[in-house]
């Protein structure tokens, strides 16, 4: 029987473009970066909070305070006669610093 590799230990290096997959843009998303300063990403599931902040801070020249992650799970759908799930999601939320802001434009 093949040796099963557990991929969430492996330490991999991603490149920024790999990390932060597309913003959320939700109006709760745009309360929270207009109040608070904290903008929702989606990003990959097995990236760490240093590889988020890091490509945050690479791709948009800000600088991040904070790294909230968040893992979701698919929720249940049917289509047809048949039931299925839709991916699962890790999302970040990125605070930045007050001087600092996204255009998400």
């Amino acid at each position: 029987m093949p040796r099963q590799f557990d991929i969430t230990k492996v330490n991999l290096q991603l490149e920024p473009y790999q990390v932060i997959l597309k913003p959320v843009v939700t109006e709760k998303g745009y309360d929270l970066a207009e109040h608070r300063n904290i903008y929702t990403f989606e990003v990959n599931s097995l990236a760490n909070k240093k590889q988020i902040k890091e490509a945050v801070e690479f791709l948009f020249e800000v600088k991040v305070v904070e790294v909230r992650t968040q893992k979701r799970k698919g929720k249940k759908r049917r289509v047809r006669h048949a039931l299925g799930r839709t991916t699962p999601i890790k999302r970040a939320l990125v605070r930045l610093d007050d001087n600092d802001k996204i255009n998400y434009g």
